[in-house]
């Protein structure tokens, strides 16, 4: 990838798991206050109910950070199954979006990008919510960029442009990282150079396929395979 100066990376899917965590997490409060639910049909369902919300931020709703998003999803997805849970133990859930455990290959695989490239979040969540979880998860990138600088979300063609901007790269010197084929298919409408990570344990039961049709797709099964193709 002749050219490329900085590396912007998703976060929930990509860089953590945010499945299995929630799931424990959720199953954790369950058992502290006596409520039975299916916990990973419920952590499924608010996980599903997530872009549907950023879309309507986007659309022309008033702009909220992703606590508030998930705070207003997660009680639905609750009624929807029947649970009953007091107002602090909802709030620990959406607190846990700040304690997801990172893939394996994670730290790393970061460690050895940032040898050579500027590396950067590119995320929905808000700013203060990715620091928490980058000091929970030890993570290190060279900047914490958040669609809040921008008061949208991804996939909005300015997230990408102006967070390529901010680490002084035209889109063609900036590739984005993500486990998501939609993610990185509004990435290189712009100009940023698409890298697919594969995360086939992201739901549990198998990962997204990468997107068709992008030239010079680069796709990898982890960070470290990445960092050996990009010569870290």
């Amino acid at each position: 990838m002749p050219g490329t100066r900085a590396l912007l990376f998703d976060v929930f899917g990509t860089l953590v798991d945010w499945r299995s965590s929630l799931v424990e997490q959720a199953a954790e409060v369950g058992s502290r206050t006596g409520v039975v639910a299916d916990w990973p049909a419920v952590v499924d369902d608010w996980r599903r109910a997530y872009q549907p919300a950023l879309d309507r931020v986007r659309g022309g709703s008033v702009w909220q950070d992703l606590d508030a998003v998930q705070r207003e999803t997660l009680g639905d997805v609750l009624h929807r199954h029947g649970c009953v849970l007091p107002v602090e133990e909802r709030e620990t859930l959406v607190r846990a979006w700040r304690r997801l455990r990172p893939w394996p290959d994670t730290r790393v695989g970061l460690q050895r990008l940032r040898r050579r490239f500027h590396t950067a979040t590119l995320s929905n969540g808000h700013v203060d919510l990715l620091v928490d979880l980058f000091r929970f998860a030890d993570l290190r990138v060279d900047a914490i960029l958040s669609a809040q600088l921008f008061s949208s979300y991804k996939p909005d063609p300015l997230v990408y442009s102006a967070g390529a901007a901010l680490l002084g790269c035209e889109p063609g010197q900036a590739a984005m990282v993500a486990a998501h084929a939609g993610d990185l298919v509004a990435a290189a409408r712009v100009g940023l150079r698409p890298i697919f990570v594969s995360r086939p344990g992201e739901w549990g039961d198998g990962g997204g396929e990468p997107p068709v049709g992008l030239p010079d797709l680069v796709v990898v099964e982890n960070l470290q395979e990445l960092a050996d193709v990009l010569g870290c």
